[in-house]
């Protein structure tokens, strides 16, 4: 599964956020101290954040020599020509 970077990106945000609020939530009721707590969710959401970008650029790296099956992706060697019907799509030539 290939995804575009902007929702790679939105992605990674969602989940280092929801480890983060996770983490919180877990130290809050830790005997800890209020610095102590806040280092701890940062490291955490940015460890996460980390690793959940350098999973996608190996992702990325791994299927950069297969080429691509999602047209979606293959759209910049579509193109509408003039007086076709709307919706039409051909492949540039």
């Amino acid at each position: 599964m290939l995804l575009a970077p902007r929702t790679a990106l939105i992605r990674n945000l969602f989940v280092s956020g929801t480890n983060g609020a996770l983490t919180l939530i877990i130290l809050l009721i830790a005997p800890l101290g209020l610095t102590a707590v806040i280092i701890n969710t940062t490291l955490v959401i940015l460890a996460t954040f980390t690793t959940a970008q350098a999973t996608d650029r190996v992702i990325r790296f791994l299927q950069s020599d297969r080429p691509s099956r999602n047209p979606v992706l293959e759209a910049d060697s579509l193109q509408v020509l003039p007086g076709d019907e709307p919706g039409q799509i051909q492949r540039r030539r």
